[in-house]
């Protein structure tokens, strides 16, 4: 890859928050899901996770939301195991819901290790998860409408996070947080996307990507990513 594109990945990467995400209860909607993952881009999420206990319905929107590479998602099939996953993280956990418990989402301190829950289109959040959830949260709203599009809600609510985080400073870390192997994973995959998927297509290893943004890899691994699958299959005989 050229500098240009080195340099802003790196940079991308040392914004990244791994410590703020989502997580979707069964939302349905790929278009709902592409928004979504696009505003967590924006705001710099690292990853979010989907509880998608539908094969189909999980093949089908994590299709679209695939588009957008840059952030990962994490399939459970169940709120029980996503929760207990991401409470392991020590994580906050908000869910979106209207109750009496609910506060405003702009009360919420968003500096602390945050999970928010958005819910189904149709039905929302859920029992289980509004009773493993730390708080609830609500958009207030002035007119006859009484909910927003999950991902209009999930946008706002990023953004708010985003408001906070850069005044706290946590977009201006000199180090990226990142573990060196995500940092190596996002540099091949996002700076060599063919290669990428031809070396996962053939089972190989990643290859080191050093400081100038290029691939260090010894001969074997060239050639193994050069041989069509007309000559491999002529080797194996």
């Amino acid at each position: 890859m050229n500098e240009r594109r080195y340099r802003r990945i790196c940079q991308m990467m040392a914004m990244r928050q791994p410590d703020l995400t989502l997580c979707l209860e069964e939302i349905h909607k790929p278009h709902n899901v592409s928004a979504i993952v696009r505003s967590a881009d924006a705001v710099g999420i690292h990853q979010i996770h989907a509880i998608w206990p539908d094969q189909q319905v999980k093949l089908s929107v994590s299709s679209a939301a695939g588009s957008n590479s840059w952030v990962k998602i994490i399939s459970h099939t169940s709120t029980k195991e996503a929760i207990s996953q991401i409470k392991s993280q020590n994580m906050q956990v908000l869910a979106t819901n209207l109750s009496e418990h609910a506060v405003d989402f702009r009360e919420i301190d968003y500096t602390l290790p945050t999970c928010i829950m958005m819910g189904q289109e149709k039905t929302g959040i859920s029992q289980q998860a509004l009773a493993l959830a730390d708080k609830h949260i609500i958009i207030p709203m002035a007119g006859m409408v009484q909910s927003l599009n999950v991902s209009v809600a999930s946008a706002l609510i990023l953004y708010e996070a985003q408001r906070q985080r850069q005044q706290a400073g946590m977009y201006d870390r000199e180090h990226c947080l990142l573990s060196p192997d995500e940092q190596q994973a996002w540099l091949f995959e996002g700076g060599y996307p063919v290669l990428a998927e031809v070396a996962k297509r053939k089972g190989l290893p990643r290859p080191f990507i050093n400081s100038q943004g290029q691939i260090e890899a010894d001969d074997s691994w060239w050639a193994q990513m050069q041989l069509t699958e007309k000559m491999k299959r002529r080797q194996l005989g």
